[in-house]
């Protein structure tokens, strides 16, 4: 490519891209909010977003970071593991505090968003070997540790929460605001989306499912209804089944106001997105063997936004330090402040816990 060829791509590429034609005078599709899914050429339309109290699109918003860095309290030298990257807000602030001489291993099933995060993480002047990035679920920690030879780590971070850019993105069938597939697979080139599990549900498991995955005190009509509707026609899209929830609610609402139908799906999305991640299943298998990726006086900190993950996790932190391999466990959940949920209320639900490993590293 000649030098002038090159002078005008580079000024074609810095050119501000032409706007996205919408109806009203703000965007409402993903796809419309161009601006905001380019946070690092559009930083004063990002800023308004997030001042709005709204998180912006294609980005998320880290949750107490602060109340995790003190639990946390990593230094320079240290090896630490944040099973869960996501957007990598936490880790960004991690790989800060443990530098010079520290090394963070970041964690993520999710092929489409790794990638982006480990860019963002990746900055010039990063020291080698400081970031090791693996796509992976962090139900097999413990291997990974053996297998890369690393002697426990002194900080683990696991952040349950599912991403904002997976919630706003309708091709990932997360929400069911807009249509997209009902999918609801963190990776979704492995395992049955949630459209292939309705196609074999029984009624009478998916009303097992709704219950235990997210306590939803309507299940049995919510399964006949959702099940019946799939035999007239299979399921597949997100708007499908959250009209086919709605339609099941509205002659038994009473007085029901609409934003508590809607919590019912969230609800039962919620429960879907768990059984077909196996959320559960990997959650307990990552307590099982996370006093083994510890050092002697490891810290770990836990960021849940449901109830039966919080059980889990403070069931597990319990019968460890009964068991000796901790040494001190958080007494009362840690909570968001209230600025912060002020601010960002996607944070309203997160429960924070924490657990450090015994100094024998034995029972």
């Amino acid at each position: 490519m000649s030098e002038n060829n090159e002078v005008a791509g580079s000024m074609a590429a810095d050119k501000p891209r032409r706007r996205v034609r919408y109806r009203g005078t703000h965007p409402r599709r993903f796809h419309e909010k161009y601006k905001e899914l380019s946070p690092d050429r559009y930083s004063a339309d990002v800023e308004k977003v997030i001042a709005s109290g709204k998180t912006p699109a294609g980005m998320h918003r880290p949750v107490c970071v602060k109340e995790i860095l003190e639990v946390l309290s990593p230094k320079p030298g240290e090896t630490a593991v944040d099973c869960t990257l996501g957007f990598g807000g936490h880790a960004t602030e991690l790989l800060k505090a443990l530098q010079p001489g520290g090394r963070l291993v970041a964690l993520d099933v999710d092929p489409i968003e790794i990638m982006k995060a480990e860019a963002r993480l990746r900055l010039p002047g990063l020291p080698d070997g400081s970031l090791v990035v693996r796509r992976m679920n962090f139900a097999g920690l413990a291997s990974f540790l053996a297998q890369e030879e690393v002697d426990g780590a002194d900080l683990i971070l696991a952040d349950l929460g599912l991403s904002s850019m997976q919630i706003d993105n309708p091709a990932r069938g997360f929400t069911f605001k807009v249509e997209g597939p009902l999918d609801l697979r963190m990776n979704p080139s492995r395992g049955r989306s949630a459209a292939e599990l309705l196609e074999s549900a029984s009624e009478t498991d998916l009303a097992r499912l709704l219950i235990e995955n997210s306590d939803e005190p309507s299940a049995k009509v919510l399964a006949h209804a959702i099940v019946e509707a799939q035999r007239r026609a299979p399921v597949r899209t997100t708007t499908r089944l959250a009209h086919v929830i709605r339609t099941a609610l509205l002659p038994r609402s009473g007085s029901r106001r609409t934003d508590e139908i809607d919590t019912s799906i969230r609800r039962v999305f919620q429960a879907l997105r768990i059984a077909v991640n196996d959320e559960f299943g990997a959650l307990d298998t990552f307590l099982r063997n996370l006093p083994l990726c510890l050092k002697p006086g490891g810290r770990v900190a836990i960021l849940s936004f449901h109830s039966g993950e919080d059980r889990r996790v403070k069931k597990a932190f319990l019968a460890g330090h009964r068991e000796g391999f901790y040494t001190k466990i958080s007494d009362e959940v840690i909570r968001p402040g209230e600025e912060e949920v002020r601010s960002n209320p996607r944070a309203s639900s997160a429960k924070l816990r924490w657990a450090i490993r015994s100094l024998s590293g034995t029972r």
